[in-house]
């Protein structure tokens, strides 16, 4: 396997780690960055830009139409500027987006969702704060009538759906990740608050001044980077490192009628993430498009003083970021989670790289995170989605590598 791209001395191992990412655990296209207290350390890609190593026309398989074939003759590569759809690692990218808000002073977190958001009382829900909305504590993971993906991508029909529906327990009281509802819950939060969409605002404050190649609606000018993702089952070279979900936890996403499956489901049919009108869909729990080294460099940003010599996050947003709001029991995963306002920490099931860590896991293999006391700004992105949910072992094996060089 020829891997492109730089590593800065010291940090050999995630090159290593990237490497047998491809040879032992089925990697078919992908990159991972890092930056350190603000300038980059690593930056490498691999593979091919498809999943199946070329164009694989038509249908959906609720994955991407990717089909998993062998690379064969003439498969575009995976070039420095490729971008892929990243699925939930988009939350960790939207949810800076209302901390900003925050830190200018503009939205409250103690304050109810309602008072910027009246319809959104209904319910039961009227005690529902910012920060329990953030921290997937609304109580609204699924809806009783689950929306198509034309529904779930006009910008109306999400928002209104997640309004209406009953609470699934009593908001504040628990957490349950709410997969899908989170893109409407919070696109249309930062509309009432802003006047904007959460994509135009993140576009325009953040990743436009950055120079970030992400995107929460992909502008048709940038389709022709974005490579095909695709379901893969991993190979047998990668023996005990292959994802066995528990029992209860597979029993759970089999069930049809259990919160977990109509969560996941909150979409139906699931879209298909190669099509470009959901591309181009601002969804900001699952259709982020971007490169690792964007998501890296976003991290770093929250952090410190980047090249450029910008910082996001003042000091007290960083803190708030990796404050713990949720833990425990998920009624949606069947494991136990944490959450801060927004973003995922660190725990046993998605190892980030320390307690200090904040960020996002996406469903199949891409991570994005910041750790405060390393200075540290990662990203991952595969076009080879497995059926790891929060703990990729591939996306694992790069943030041990990290570990190891600091």
């Amino acid at each position: 396997m020829e891997i492109q791209g730089e590593v800065t001395e010291g940090f050999e191992a995630v090159r290593d780690a990237f490497v047998r990412n491809f040879e032992v655990l089925g990697d078919r296209g992908a990159a991972v960055a890092v930056y350190r207290d603000g300038r980059k350390v690593v930056d490498l890609w691999a593979g091919t830009k498809d999943v199946g190593g070329g164009h694989h026309p038509g249908g959906s398989d609720g994955a991407g139409t990717g089909d998993g074939a062998g690379t064969g003759g003439g498969a575009a590569p995976w070039t420095a500027d490729t971008a892929q759809v990243v699925r939930s690692a988009t939350k960790g990218v939207a949810a800076a987006v209302p901390l900003l808000l925050h830190q200018r002073g503009l939205l409250d977190l103690d304050a109810p969702v309602g008072a910027h958001w009246p319809e959104f009382k209904a319910g039961g829900k009227e005690r529902v704060r910012v920060r329990d909305l953030l921290a997937h504590r609304a109580g609204v993971p699924a809806l009783d009538r689950p929306l198509t993906p034309a529904l779930a991508a006009d910008g109306e029909s999400g928002p209104r759906a997640v309004a209406e529906q009953t609470a699934f327990w009593q908001p504040g009281t628990d957490h349950g990740y709410h997969a899908q509802t989170y893109s409407w819950l919070l696109s249309e939060l930062v509309l009432r608050v802003t006047g904007t969409s959460l994509g135009r605002w993140l576009a325009r404050e953040v990743t436009g001044p950055l120079g970030l190649d992400f995107w929460i609606g992909l502008p048709d000018a940038e389709a022709g980077r974005v490579g095909r993702v695709g379901p893969v089952e991993p190979p047998a070279s990668a023996g005990a490192l292959r994802t066995r979900p528990r029992r209860n936890v597979s029993e759970a996403y089999a069930d049809p009628h259990s919160l977990t499956r109509r969560a996941f489901a909150a979409i139906d049919p699931l879209p298909d993430e190669n099509d470009p009108a959901y591309r181009a869909a601002e969804l900001p729990a699952s259709a982020g498009i971007g490169t690792a080294r964007a998501l890296a460099g976003f991290y770093a940003a929250l952090l410190d003083d980047t090249e450029d010599g910008t910082r996001l996050f003042t000091p007290e947003t960083a803190a708030l970021a990796s404050k713990e709001l949720s833990s425990g029991p998920d009624r949606v995963l069947v494991v136990n989670t944490r959450f801060g306002p927004g973003h995922m920490l660190h725990g046993p099931a998605s190892p980030l790289l320390s307690p200090a860590s904040f960020g996002h896991p996406g469903r199949g293999g891409s991570l994005a995170f910041a750790d405060a006391e390393a200075g540290i700004g990662f990203g991952y992105v595969t076009n080879s989605l497995a059926k790891s949910v929060t703990a990729d072992p591939r996306a694992q094996a790069l943030v041990r590598a990290v570990r190891a060089s600091l």
